[in-house]
């Protein structure tokens, strides 16, 4: 059996940047993948997966070597963000309060990882086993990965960056708090006839957010919350009727647009009981998901990179990991962020009057409020 440093399971953006830091540090790394990303070219319709990037994830992705790639294919800049539910009751957000050039980028996740995959490339010290999925895993001693081909390795430790429904996590037996929000998501990528790149906006309705998040050359994808079955009707329409229903029921910042493409999926927050387990590590989602209301949920998991980098780099050699300090620097800000982002959710949920009357106010005040603005957007772009 092939024997590594340190073994990642999932080679999407979160595991792709962990195993391009571990490489760096001269760890010798395996990295288990299903599917191998599409290569990119500029003529490709742009994918509906797509992040939010904060300033702190751009500045991980360079210091990793992989922004130069990124950016050579396709990005957006965003200075500017919006948030309301009634529209004289508006909380903004600009760069220029930070002294910033931007807030962050919306990027494509394939183009994220692609540019990371290309960075691994100077890596010789690096093995990417793709397409290959994890079939057994075995942590009563020294781990031992058992691949659908039949393919043993053996490695120090096992990181699980491999998604919600994570095989490392069940393998490793580890128990996950979850619920249903009851709501599902639409994204519908469109084209948009008024050029408004450097804006992301969210509009809060009493049948769920709507938000615009900008693209690459008059384009932009639409977030759409609502319950199941309402979601699965607008999904089975065609692109005009969806067009007419986007122009009835998202705010007139928008303007005209026609429709690329959509899809749907559910919201669902998970959170791992452990983040540590023998010699298995979560990260990313596999250790937590979040309500996307505020597009933080790769961004925790860079901030999980980041951790997880610092706990190797402090080891004196691979047998000997702090790794309480993983779970230690990083549970309590995933769980502040999770109940956040809940307590928002539940707030803009309600529609009794007094509820959306305080709610509104809260809005109104923190406009008028430079320094807790500058505050919640320091820390929604990373600086603290």
């Amino acid at each position: 059996m092939m024997q590594y440093d340190v073994a990642i399971v999932g080679g999407g953006m979160v595991g792709a940047a962990l195993a391009l830091g571990l490489a760096a540090q001269g760890r010798r790394i395996v990295m288990v993948e299903g599917q191998a990303p599409t290569p990119f070219e500029q003529s490709q319709p742009m994918d509906l997966r797509v992040s939010a990037i904060s300033h702190a994830s751009q500045q991980l992705l360079a210091k990793l070597g992989a922004w130069p790639h990124i950016s050579a294919m396709r990005v957006c800049p965003y200075r500017r963000l919006e948030t309301w539910e009634w529209a004289d009751c508006r909380t903004r957000f600009h760069a220029d309060a930070l002294g910033l050039s931007q807030l962050g980028y919306i990027i494509e996740n394939r183009v994220v990882q692609l540019g990371l995959w290309q960075a691994l490339t100077n890596f010789p010290n690096v093995t990417i086993l793709c397409p290959e999925r994890l079939a057994d895993l075995d942590l009563t001693a020294l781990p031992v990965l058992t691949l659908d081909s039949g393919e043993q390795l053996t490695a120090h430790w096992v990181i699980g960056a491999d998604g919600a429904n994570s095989p490392v996590r069940t393998m490793a037996g580890i128990g996950v708090t979850a619920w249903d929000y009851r709501q599902h998501c639409l994204l519908i990528n469109v084209e948009t006839e008024l050029p408004q790149q450097d804006i992301t906006w969210q509009w809060f309705t009493p049948s769920g957010p709507r938000a615009f998040l900008p693209l690459p050359g008059n384009r932009a994808s639409l977030v759409w919350y609502d319950t199941p079955a309402h979601i699965a009707q607008l999904q089975a329409l065609n692109d005009e009727h969806l067009r007419q229903a986007i122009l009835e029921h998202f705010p007139s910042e928008l303007g005209k647009v026609q429709v690329v493409s959509r899809g749907a999926f559910p919201l669902t927050r998970r959170h791992a009981q452990h983040y540590v387990k023998q010699r298995a590590i979560l990260v990313g989602d596999a250790a937590h998901t979040i309500n996307p209301l505020a597009g933080q949920g790769v961004n925790l998991g860079f901030k999980d990179v980041e951790s997880v980098l610092a706990m190797f780099s402090e080891a004196t050699d691979i047998e000997h990991i702090n790794v309480a300090s993983y779970p230690r620097a990083r549970r309590a800000d995933n769980l502040m962020m999770q109940a956040g982002m809940d307590v928002f959710y539940l707030g803009f949920s309600s529609s009794l009057p007094p509820v959306k009357w305080l709610r509104n106010t809260v809005l109104r005040v923190a406009e008028q409020t430079d320094l807790v603005k500058t505050q919640v957007l320091k820390y929604a772009v990373g600086l603290k």
